[in-house]
């Protein structure tokens, strides 16, 4: 038998508690999105159904351990503990908010809404995640090791991303910074980059390869798009949003495969604003400005996902 003897329920806020939240009651909250010509039953019944799946997850959880329920806002100042074992409930973006910040602990993801929810991240129902539970328990477990990104700058700080990582300005302006990949340097401004982990590939990366693709197809309709990089587990993947050629910025240097060997190297040249965030949290971020020097890799730290 394992020691772990306590589970961590970890979910985050609806999109309805959150409108509840800024509006303070649910009437106010249907005014606004009513008045605005929204359709506030679907908000509802979403919360409807992640109510009834989270109740029934902590009830049969209740059955076989003890637990206690963190909401994600609290998850980067949690203190975690070798014997616990994590249930996340909600969306894949939940289980990698939460992945970072666990170390190895197992994780059993849950799907509580599959008619909403892709669920590339979640293996389980609230109907079948019990088993697994059990084998976690008994120590007959198998999991799926996940790779992390990670950032460090010279300072000594270090942030880490379970999808992907955002190097570039808080706001709609152009990034400024020289970016150093094996024995090309170049001098950019663009919309940033974003550096993207196997598990990531699916989500925020994915996105530019369908910009790619429909441009592609609008320019010529016959032409077929360049096929997506297929990662090694242990490999990221980072792209160049939106480079801008001019007299002093290149553009030769948009995209790369970076592994244990082969790091990014991410000079910032924006005197404010510039940011590198992870997991599309811009509250889990690093200042980036001038004089910054980010060197960006695979992290020594993996993340267990717990397999059916």
């Amino acid at each position: 038998m394992s020691q772990r003897d306590y589970a961590i329920l970890v979910r985050g806020k609806t999109r309805l508690e959150q409108l509840v939240e800024r509006f303070n009651t649910l009437g106010q909250a249907r005014f606004y999105i009513e008045s605005a010509g929204g359709e506030f039953a679907e908000y509802e019944a979403e919360n409807d159904r992640f109510q009834e799946s989270f109740s029934l997850v902590q009830r049969q959880l209740s059955a076989l351990m003890k637990n206690k329920i963190v909401e994600r806002s609290f998850l980067p100042a949690f203190l975690f503990d070798p014997r616990q074992l994590i249930v996340v409930v909600g969306p894949d973006g939940l289980v990698a908010n939460t992945a970072k910040y666990v170390g190895r602990l197992p994780i059993v993801a849950i799907n509580p809404d599959p008619a909403r929810n892709d669920g590339v991240l979640l293996p389980f129902t609230p109907h079948t995640f019990g088993p697994a539970v059990e084998r976690v328990l008994a120590g007959k477990f198998a999991v799926r090791e996940a790779s992390l990104a990670e950032v460090r700058l010279q300072d000594g700080q270090r942030l880490l991303a379970f999808n992907d990582l955002f190097i570039g300005a808080a706001s709609h302006v152009s990034a400024r910074y020289r970016i150093r990949y094996q024995q090309t340097t170049e001098t950019h401004s663009s919309s940033g980059i974003i550096v993207s982990t196997a598990s990531g590939a699916t989500g925020w990366l994915s996105s530019v390869f369908n910009m790619n693709a429909g441009l592609v197809e609008f320019l010529d309709p016959n032409e077929n798009a360049p096929p997506r990089p297929a990662l090694a587990p242990d490999e990221l993947l980072f792209v160049v949003r939106e480079a801008f050629r001019s007299q002093r910025t290149q553009c030769g240097l948009t995209a790369g495969v970076l592994n244990a060997q082969v790091p990014l190297v991410v000079e910032s040249m924006m005197p404010a604003n510039g940011v590198i965030f992870s997991d599309g949290v811009e509250s889990d971020f690093l200042h980036f400005n001038a004089g910054a020097i980010a060197t960006i890799g695979v992290a020594p730290e993996k993340a267990n996902l717990v397999v059916a």
